[in-house]
C-alpha cells in the first residue's frame, strides 16, 4: 500500500492576475461546499430545531427586515465608495474578476449559494453557541482579503453583526439569507454593469 507524502503538499499565495475565470469559480464553489459541510457537522452535534430555524411564521417581517438591512448596507457602501480612496476598499480585484463578465443569472446563483452556505454556518450553526459578537469576529477573519484595511474589516464585522441581529429579531434564518443575497447580488450587478456604462 502506497502512502501519501504530505511533505509534497505546498501552499503558496496565488496572485489574482494568475487565476483564470474557471479556477476562480472552482475555488468559490469548493469553498462554499466546505462551508456547507462544516455547518452540517456543527449542526449535527448541536441538533437544532431546523423547522423553527427556517420558520416562515414571521411572514412579511422576514422580507422587511432583510430588505431594510440590505438597503442600509448598500447606502453605507455607497457613502464609503464616494468618500474613501479606492485603495482602502480594494479586495485585490477578486470581486471585480468574479463578477465583471458574469451573466445576470450566474450573479444571482453565486449570491444565492454564498448567502445560503455562509448564513447556515455563521448564523445557523456558530451564532447559537458563540453569540453574534464572536461570530462576527470569525466572519470578518475569514474574509481575509479585507483584513489589510481596518475600515473594510470593520464594515464586514458590522454587516455580520447586523445579520446576526436581524436573525435574532425575526427568529428565522431566512431573514439574514434574504439580506445577504440582496447585498451580494446588488454589489455583483454594480461590478458587472458599471463597466458597460
Amino acid at each position: 500500500m502506497k502512502k501519501f507524502n504530505f511533505k509534497q503538499l505546498k501552499f503558496h499565495r496565488v496572485n489574482i492576475q494568475e487565476m483564470n475565470d474557471r479556477l476562480l469559480l472552482i475555488n468559490l464553489y469548493i469553498t462554499q461546499l466546505i462551508v456547507l459541510l462544516i455547518a452540517a457537522i456543527v449542526m449535527f452535534f448541536q441538533k437544532p430545531d431546523l423547522l423553527s430555524m427556517f420558520s416562515t411564521a414571521p411572514g412579511v417581517s422576514i422580507a422587511v427586515w432583510g430588505v431594510l438591512f440590505a438597503l442600509a448596507v448598500l447606502a453605507v457602501d455607497l457613502f464609503v465608495s464616494q468618500w474613501v480612496p479606492p485603495e482602502v476598499t480594494d479586495d485585490g480585484g477578486i470581486n471585480e474578476m468574479l463578477f465583471r463578465n458574469r451573466p445576470l443569472w450566474h450573479i444571482a446563483l453565486i449570491s444565492l449559494v454564498v448567502s445560503l452556505c455562509e448564513e447556515l454556518l455563521f448564523r445557523g450553526a456558530i451564532q447559537a453557541s458563540w453569540g453574534p459578537y464572536w461570530t462576527s469576529i470569525l466572519f470578518a477573519a475569514i474574509h481575509v482579503r479585507y483584513l489589510q484595511h481596518w475600515l473594510m474589516t470593520g464594515l464586514v464585522f458590522s454587516i455580520s453583526y447586523g445579520l446576526g441581529w436581524i436573525y435574532i429579531q425575526t427568529g428565522s434564518l431566512w431573514t439574514p439569507i434574504v439580506a445577504h443575497f440582496l447585498i451580494d447580488f446588488t454589489m455583483g450587478c454594480i461590478l458587472r454593469y458599471r463597466r458597460e456604462s
